[in-house]
């Protein structure tokens, strides 16, 4: 959608009619990924690709068809052994389209060319047109608000992990809902190159983040030693963090997982990391460690409400020993934390299992 966004608005302004075909699925070898985009307006006009060729022709055709029948439809394209000339992909993979008529809210595609985080939350085969969801409000809706509450739960869970695909509607059996979503997944920052910090990289990335493992120590902070982290930095972890937070590379969603239980690397680090406006600061060490990490803190001029922040020693109470152990106990904790969760057994806790925002305040 991001390269026919500023297109759209053009056709919006000028009041022309036309079909959008969105990728909502991919199998194989498939040339382009969910959320790829073609439309078609009511001159014949075509943007942007859904396939790079392989089916254009025949999603071209099926954009005419909802723009005169009014109703979308989804459609699953694949290879055609029998037909050369049947319509497939020769690539040998997949792809499934859902194809709607327009318009897109102008105002989603402003925040689309903006960069803005945001995401479109199309609900089949509802006609409606897609909701735009911002982290703290949204646009349009169904109609029907047990449907239009798990929607939005939905779509804000994925644009908080920077992720685009189909989930189903859990109130109602036969509707699903397509989320694209325009904003980067979250970071996790893990300092400390130790056997732990590997386990915690491999969970955070399962869980969509992306993972940066920084250690003063060349020797132990290597890309080999860290697989499933995006990037492996070797640096002082309070004078990187510092530099990340000056570039704008953090936000709300961030996680700082301090793994070093080391005083002239813990302290100068949380020194910065708990005055930052990021989602969750955790720490590992003993509780003797924990209380000797205070005083040095408070001694450095963190005040109560600042080290109130810190979750330490880190992770939930699982009782965990080995490092996998110990990372899913941290990324329950995070996760918990991002999501408004107790950390409970939901056998002894009441009411929806699912945070889904209930009500409409943040209605545009």
């Amino acid at each position: 959608m991001r390269e026919i966004a500023d297109r759209l608005r053009g056709w919006n302004a000028a009041g022309t009619r036309y079909a959008v075909a969105t990728v909502i699925n991919v199998g194989g070898s498939a040339p382009r990924q969910p959320g790829a985009a073609m439309a078609v307006s009511e001159s014949g006009e075509a943007v942007g690709s859904v396939s790079g060729g392989c089916v254009e022709s025949a999603v071209y055709e099926l954009c005419r068809e909802v723009l005169d029948g009014g109703s979308p439809v989804r459609e699953s394209y694949g290879y055609s052994d029998d037909d050369a000339f049947a319509v497939g992909l020769t690539c040998g993979g997949t792809i499934e389209v859902y194809v709607e008529p327009g318009p897109v809210p102008d105002a989603g595609l402003a925040a689309v060319s903006a960069s803005e985080p945001v995401a479109f939350a199309h609900v089949m085969p509802h006609a409606s047109a897609p909701i735009v969801v911002w982290p703290d409000r949204h646009l349009g809706g169904t109609g029907l608000a047990d449907v239009d509450a798990v929607v939005l739960g939905e779509a804000r869970a994925m644009l908080d992990g920077g992720r685009t695909g189909v989930r189903s509607v859990r109130c109602r059996d036969d509707l699903d809902v397509f989320v694209q979503s325009y904003a980067p997944p979250p970071r996790l920052l893990v300092f400390g190159a130790i056997d732990y910090a590997s386990a915690l990289a491999r969970q955070g990335s399962f869980l969509g983040y992306r993972v940066t493992v920084c250690d003063a120590r060349p020797v132990f902070a290597t890309a080999a030693r860290f697989p499933d982290a995006d990037d492996v930095v070797v640096d002082w972890p309070h004078r990187y963090l510092a530099a990340e937070a000056s570039r704008g590379a953090l936000d709300g969603r961030t996680v700082v997982c301090v793994l070093t239980h080391d005083a002239k690397f813990d302290v100068p680090l949380l020194e910065v990391a708990l005055r930052l406006p990021v989602a969750y600061v955790g720490a590992m060490g003993s509780r003797r460690t924990h209380r000797e990490r205070l005083v040095r803190l408070r001694e450095a001029g963190l005040t109560d409400r600042e080290l109130a922040r810190l979750r330490s020693p880190i992770g939930l109470d699982l009782g965990a020993r080995t490092p996998e152990e110990t990372a899913l106990a941290i990324a329950a904790e995070f996760v918990a934390a991002r999501r408004g969760g107790a950390g409970l057994p939901l056998g002894r806790t009441d009411g929806p299992i699912h945070h889904d925002d209930l009500t409409t305040a943040g209605v545009a």
